[in-house]
């Protein structure tokens, strides 16, 4: 029996992107604006010779960075992940790099097969700015006790409706979240919080630090966050951190 040969093998391909927000008005492509989407399309459009739209993990906001972005795509032309890689990377602005590339199954998706993410914040609590940092840090000059930050991040670990957390006209209707672990490291004047959780509602990361930020300088009690957390009110939480001391870290798929 005749079995046709198809004319080519659509092939499934993750990256793992690092990048610098600063420039870009977030991940996902737009009309007006410049973003990461955009540039990495228009650089594996130009390498593949065909017209590639990529699937991502999820999107990060204005301004915010990234070491562990995933995304995948599909194509028809035979590369190797060198060539990918050395290709992808020429075409891309000097602000965005592709850091592996990986042949999966066609059944990969970057965002519904994801199970885990990783998000870090990093705090330059310091009264004096230092110019190095600025574009990875949020410079914050009020004292905080690290202690009571820890004890009332405690109140968000578990599984949660973050309501009260998710930036405000947002119509999710499922804002239930498994917040699995929240660190909090002080090193010098850098202030590191680590978020790992099965995913983050927008703003929700960049909402928490900033209530967090008034438990460390003792205008909110551990009472009071679970007040806001039991409330599903934006207004009661604190004020969001701005974007650029966030960090998309790892994205997990085990």
């Amino acid at each position: 029996m005749f079995i046709p040969i198809p004319h080519c093998i659509m092939r499934n391909i993750k990256l793992i992107l690092e990048y610098d927000g600063t420039n870009y008005c977030g991940f996902q492509k737009q009309k007006q604006h410049n973003t990461i989407q955009r540039e990495l399309e228009k650089a594996l459009s130009r390498l593949c010779n065909e017209p590639i739209r990529v699937t991502s993990s999820g999107r990060t906001d204005s301004g915010v960075h990234a070491r562990g972005h995933v995304v995948n795509f599909t194509m028809s032309r035979t590369l190797t992940k060198s060539n990918i890689i050395k290709g992808a990377n020429s075409y891309l602005p000097k602000d965005i790099v592709v850091k592996s590339v990986r042949f999966v199954s066609a059944s990969f998706h970057a965002r519904f097969s994801a199970r885990r993410k990783i998000y870090q914040y990093h705090l330059w609590n310091a009264p004096v700015r230092t110019p190095l940092r600025n574009r990875y840090c949020y410079h914050y000059i009020f004292p905080l006790n690290i202690a009571d930050m820890k004890k009332a991040a405690k109140v968000l670990v578990g599984k949660r409706d973050f309501k009260a957390f998710c930036a405000q006209g947002r119509k999710k209707e499922n804002t239930i979240r498994h917040l699995r672990r929240i660190t909090i490291r002080k090193k010098g004047y850098l202030i590191t919080f680590t978020f790992e959780g099965n995913g983050f509602l927008y703003n929700m990361v960049r909402n928490i630090v900033g209530t967090l930020l008034l438990a460390g300088r003792g205008k909110l009690f551990v009472s009071d966050v679970k007040k806001i957390l039991s409330s599903k009110d934006r207004m009661q939480a604190g004020p969001t951190a701005p974007p650029q001391g966030l960090m998309l870290m790892k994205v997990l798929y085990i």
